[in-house]
C-alpha cells in the first residue's frame, strides 16, 4: 500500500492475440512531445498511470484483455491505453515494439511502454513504465499484474528498449 501511495504522489508530481482496429502508426505522422506519451498533456498520462495502477492484483490469463478474465503482458497495455486514454494499440509485443519512437534508458518518462525478453526471444515481454525505476506488467501463468522495479537485476539482464508514443 505504501508503493501505492509513492506511486500515485510521485504521478501527481512529477505476447499475445489479434490486433486493434486501429492503432497509434509512427512518431512521424502524430503530433509533437510534451512529456511521456508524445501529444499527450501531463493529465492523460496521470489518468492512464493511475488506471494502470488501479489493476495491480489482477491474474494473469494468456490472451486476456480485461479486469474480469485477466490479462496477459500486451493485454494490460492494449486494456490501460484504451480505457485510460482512448488509445487501441497492437495487441501483441512484437507490433507493440514498433510503434513509436525508441526511448532510452536513461530518458524513461511516465507511459513509454519497456520490452523484455523474457522466453529467449527479443521482446517477448511488455509492461507500461511509471516513474521512479517502476513499471507494471502481467507477468506469467499463476501470477498477477504488478508494480516492479526495472532496475532489479532480473529485468536489467533481461532488456529490450523502450518505445514512446505518441498521440
Amino acid at each position: 500500500m505504501r508503493l501505492f501511495a509513492l506511486a500515485i504522489t510521485t504521478l501527481l508530481l512529477g505476447g499475445c492475440a489479434a490486433p486493434p482496429k486501429h492503432y497509434v502508426a509512427s512518431r512521424a505522422s502524430l503530433p509533437s512531445a510534451q512529456r511521456g506519451v508524445e501529444g499527450a498533456t501531463s493529465a492523460q498520462v496521470r489518468e492512464l498511470a493511475l488506471h494502470a495502477l488501479s489493476l495491480v492484483g489482477t491474474p494473469y490469463r494468456f490472451g486476456g484483455t480485461s479486469p474480469d478474465s485477466g490479462f496477459d503482458c500486451s493485454g494490460l497495455v492494449f486494456y490501460v491505453y484504451k480505457q485510460g486514454i482512448g488509445v487501441a494499440l497492437p495487441r501483441d509485443t512484437q507490433r507493440l515494439s514498433e510503434v513509436g519512437a525508441s526511448v532510452l534508458a536513461d530518458a524513461l518518462e511516465p507511459g513509454d511502454l519497456v520490452f523484455f525478453n523474457t522466453t529467449g526471444r527479443a521482446y517477448s515481454h511488455v509492461g507500461i513504465y511509471l516513474g521512479e525505476g517502476r513499471f507494471i506488467h502481467a507477468p506469467t501463468t499463476g501470477g498477477s499484474v504488478q508494480l516492479v522495479d526495472i532496475r532489479d537485476r532480473y529485468w536489467q539482464m533481461r532488456y529490450d528498449g523502450a518505445r514512446r508514443l505518441a498521440l
